[in-house]
């Protein structure tokens, strides 16, 4: 922050750690930078199911309507279905976007995240003055932006954002169990749980599960099944018995039966 208004030629905006999750929002707004958008997304971590993302602006000066809202993982279901009617009523604009799992593969998920913000505040009714994100920097946004370490839990846009991402997506994920049961996606939601662990040994993976994951890839070799997404000599794709796959954080980059 400090030193974008430098660049901008404008007087360095202090802001306490504990002056509540409008500050940042405030200070940027008293600085002619607003209207301030949140970015956020939800199943990063997942191995099946999209990636969804959400861009979120809210009316500036509007903290007491927003009291409670937080980190959508801090909240309850039922809460989050109550914020998530809040904020889609009361929002000066958001957009919702959802990267498929055959992008994720195709582009892996940090680059497909980054996307998915990048189309989520171009998707805006509103355009930003300056872009909230939580975690780390996106270059390309249509606006100037800054990380937010924990943006989810120090920032009500972001927070915002965080919370319209995880309750779409959580939604899709209960549709996808109506056509895939035996997963449970409906309680993990595309998680690697010990119950998912256990259905993809069972059953192999779906075309909702990414196959650029090493936990889907060991279990679609089990089960003798090549990748959907096409062949691996075209530009993006890859097959199931290639090297390129990718690590979902619990196994070593590579085939997951190998130490490599």
């Amino acid at each position: 922050m400090r030193n974008k208004s430098a660049e901008l030629g404008l007087p360095r905006t202090i802001v306490r750690r504990d002056s509540g999750s409008w500050a940042l929002q405030n200070a940027l707004e008293r600085r002619g930078l607003g209207p301030v958008a949140g970015v956020d997304e939800a199943g990063r971590g997942a191995c099946a199911g999209p990636l969804v993302v959400a861009a979120c602006v809210l009316r500036a000066g509007s903290g007491r309507r927003f009291d409670g809202l937080t980190d959508s993982k801090l909240l309850t279901a039922r809460a989050r279905d109550h914020w998530f009617e809040v904020v889609r009523a009361s929002a000066v604009g958001y957009c919702v976007v959802s990267v498929e799992p055959a992008e994720v593969d195709a582009m892996g998920v940090h680059v497909a995240n980054l996307e998915g913000m990048r189309r989520a505040v171009a998707g805006l009714g509103v355009h930003p003055g300056y872009v909230l994100t939580d975690g780390f920097r996106v270059e390309g946004l249509a606006a100037p932006s800054v990380a937010v370490r924990k943006g989810d839990r120090v920032a009500g846009c972001v927070a915002a954002a965080s919370v319209l991402a995880k309750v779409s997506r959580d939604r899709k994920m209960n549709e996808l169990h109506v056509s895939c049961p035996e997963y449970g996606f409906d309680v993990h939601k595309g998680y690697s749980t010990a119950r998912h662990t256990s259905a993809l040994r069972l059953h192999g993976p779906t075309t909702e599960h990414r196959w650029s994951y090493s936990n889907v890839v060991e279990a679609a070799v089990t089960h003798g099944m090549r990748s959907p997404r096409g062949n691996s000599s075209e530009s993006g794709s890859f097959d199931a018995f290639d090297q390129a796959v990718m690590d979902n954080g619990s196994a070593a980059i590579g085939h997951p039966w190998t130490d490599q």
